[in-house]
């Protein structure tokens, strides 16, 4: 099957259509570009001025959807119109085509046009003019240039100005594209910050009300249950105020309130005397000295967090927490009986250990949890070393 011209653009039959009717116009009142006297007018009269008029015409329907196809066309009928007494419409009609051609046409295409229509308007005034010493052969690399090298080098300036404004175009979407990206990195960083900080702050409270509710409700002893409704009171009214104290720092947008302040490692002392008033047989050995507040507050959450799981998992026996400092990092060590409990037990999702592990990774640590044998029996250890010389300072919550 022949290959099939693909359907011109709406904008174009508008064009051919304009310039045939301009052509007829200027052919109807006898209007020609030059007299049938002039030596290269082979075909004189009217009549053969119409030939290359609508070819020209019918080209311009290719303007866009096949600009190279129309303009080598275009090139035959302009060549034969030169040999007629000429339509100034067709003069016109070519250079559009030259203009389309570049504007619209391949890239290699465009940029070859400019240079071949530019070398042959300087051949077409410097050849003429060494043959016959007359300034008026000039002329002809002028009108060359004018129909056929001015059109092109304009498309090629409007095509490089459009190419540049679709870079651009595409440089803007990219950087919002990016910008989203980055907008949505932040708010997932974010509600990973507050999901840790939440967990943090309640859980150790709430773990604490579970498993003394559940021991105040499966025995029967008045005095157990006394001292099991005093632990569940104080552990829920400081839950519900480190909760309030996180959605004040949420809700507040004004900046006019200070939020508070981010524990420190000397309320280690206070966090391993709460955890002894919720059953916990812990002992702290702490020889840390001064360090960074992100590495501060990591490993006091490390700690928190520790001794939550060992009040909700651990078997009985004595829970060991130790700091130290050693070869430019803190060393934060929890150690908890590991094995079955007689006691109740409070249910676990796995998101302090998570959090844990995203807190060491946000300072370039290392961490490790798991079960272990010791001469004690197996245990349950949680190691974390946290870089203390080359840490950045920043919030890591």
């Amino acid at each position: 099957m022949a290959a099939r011209l693909p359907r011109p653009r709406r904008f174009d039959v508008y064009v051919a259509l304009g310039s045939l009717l301009g052509g007829l116009l200027l052919w109807g009142v006898g209007l020609a570009t030059r007299p049938s006297t002039e030596v290269y007018v082979l075909l004189p009269g009217r009549w053969p001025v119409l030939l290359p008029l609508f070819v020209l015409a019918g080209c311009e329907l290719l303007r866009r959807t096949a600009p190279r196809t129309g303009l080598l066309i275009g090139t035959a009928a302009i060549v034969l119109d030169v040999v007629t007494q000429g339509n100034l419409v067709s003069i016109l009609i070519y250079t559009d085509l030259m203009y389309a051609a570049v504007l619209y046409g391949p890239p290699a295409s465009a940029h070859r046009i400019p240079r071949i229509t530019g070398l042959l308007s300087v051949a077409g005034a410097v050849v003429p003019f060494a043959l016959w010493r007359r300034p008026e052969a000039l002329l002809i690399g002028v009108v060359t240039g004018i129909v056929a090298f001015g059109p092109a080098a304009t498309g090629l300036i409007v095509r490089n100005h459009r190419e540049a404004a679709e870079a651009a175009r595409l440089r803007a979407e990219q950087t919002a594209l990016l910008a989203e990206m980055d907008r949505t990195q932040a708010v997932t960083a974010e509600r990973a910050r507050m999901a840790r900080e939440l967990h943090d702050m309640v859980a150790n409270h709430l773990s604490a009300i579970a498993i003394h509710s559940t021991a105040a409700l499966s025995l029967d002893d008045p005095k157990t249950s006394q001292e099991a409704l005093v632990v569940i009171r104080e552990n829920s009214v400081e839950g519900l105020s480190e909760m309030r104290r996180l959605i004040g720092i949420l809700r507040d947008s004004s900046g006019d309130v200070e939020p508070a302040a981010a524990p420190t490692l000397d309320g280690l002392g206070s966090l391993v005397e709460n955890a002894r008033t919720n059953g916990l047989d812990v002992t702290l050995e702490a020889d840390q000295g001064e360090v960074p507040a992100p590495v501060e507050l990591a490993a006091y959450r490390i700690v928190q967090e520790s001794l939550t799981n060992a009040l909700k998992h651990a078997a009985p026996g004595r829970v060991t927490v130790s700091l130290a400092r050693r070869d430019g990092s803190l060393l934060v060590d929890v150690t908890s009986p590991y094995g079955d409990r007689d006691g109740p037990r409070a249910p676990g999702s796995g998101a302090g250990l998570v959090g844990m592990e995203e807190r060491v990774a946000l300072l370039d640590g290392t961490f490790a949890a798991g079960p272990e044998d010791s001469p004690e029996g197996k245990v349950w250890v949680v190691r974390t070393a946290l870089p203390v010389n080359d840490t950045v300072e920043g919030d890591t919550t």
